[in-house]
């Protein structure tokens, strides 16, 4: 069965949800050193975390940061917190989903078993990873990062959504109305708050020494500008 690690310092919920897990057979680990959060987590290489956001010394987005640098294992968080920046920060920070306390044993279960099977199971993909690359500039949109010349930026996963869009559509202008329907669905979003991760995403490639990568055309959107070389194409594999 799937090893799950819990990453929560209320000893109460911990031991109710270790109980509860162990007798679906699943097998699992606690953390009770909250700085050693990825010291336990590369030991036991568990399938599946679950993970509190208020915890001593660092708060859970941060570990669930570290541990995206080093798997996509399924992450849930599971908090009292509920306020949508927080569930907003959690899954952009990596993970795949948010559930509030107090929380229903069941359905922890159900979007346990529903993230193992997209992770490992019959929904999972079995094919390569997906890169693109436009100009030496290589996207990995699973792992969410953004290499060059040996340089890597780590991104947040709104910002490898809008990298996808320009380098896949690359030297096409991609309109403001696909970037908010990719980035948001059909959630309603201040144009504002694109504004922001088109400025997020121009200080990473920055970062790579890519200044003026991005380009606004006025009425439309953006495009990306591969002034760095000569090709007119985006290479997928």
């Amino acid at each position: 069965m799937s090893s799950i690690m819990i990453v929560e310092d209320d000893p109460k919920i911990t031991q109710l949800l270790q109980a509860q897990l162990e007798k679906y057979g699943y097998r699992t680990t606690i953390v009770t050193e909250f700085d050693e959060v990825l010291d336990v987590f590369q030991q036991n290489k568990p399938e599946l975390v679950l993970m509190d956001v208020n915890l001593p010394k660092f708060d859970g987005f941060y570990w669930c940061r570290q541990i995206r640098m080093l798997s996509n294992c399924p992450i849930l968080f599971i908090s009292a917190r509920e306020s949508k920046m927080d569930q907003v920060m959690a899954l952009e920070n990596g993970a795949d989903d948010y559930i509030t306390k107090p929380f229903d044993y069941d359905v922890v279960l159900a979007k346990i078993r529903s993230q193992l099977r997209r992770a490992y199971g019959m929904y999972a993909n079995q094919e390569k990873e997906r890169t693109i690359e436009v100009e030496g500039l290589v996207l990995y949109p699973e792992r969410m990062e953004l290499v060059r010349d040996q340089q890597k930026v780590e991104l947040s996963k709104k910002e490898a959504l809008l990298l996808d869009l320009l380098m896949s559509h690359y030297p096409r202008v991609v309109s403001r109305e696909r970037m908010l329907e990719k980035l948001w669905d059909e959630q309603f979003v201040d144009e504002n708050t694109l504004n922001v991760y088109v400025t997020r995403v121009r200080a990473k490639l920055k970062d790579l020494s890519l200044s003026g990568a991005v380009e606004t055309v006025r009425g439309e959107g953006y495009r990306l500008k591969a002034t760095w070389g000569d090709s007119h194409e985006a290479i997928h594999t």
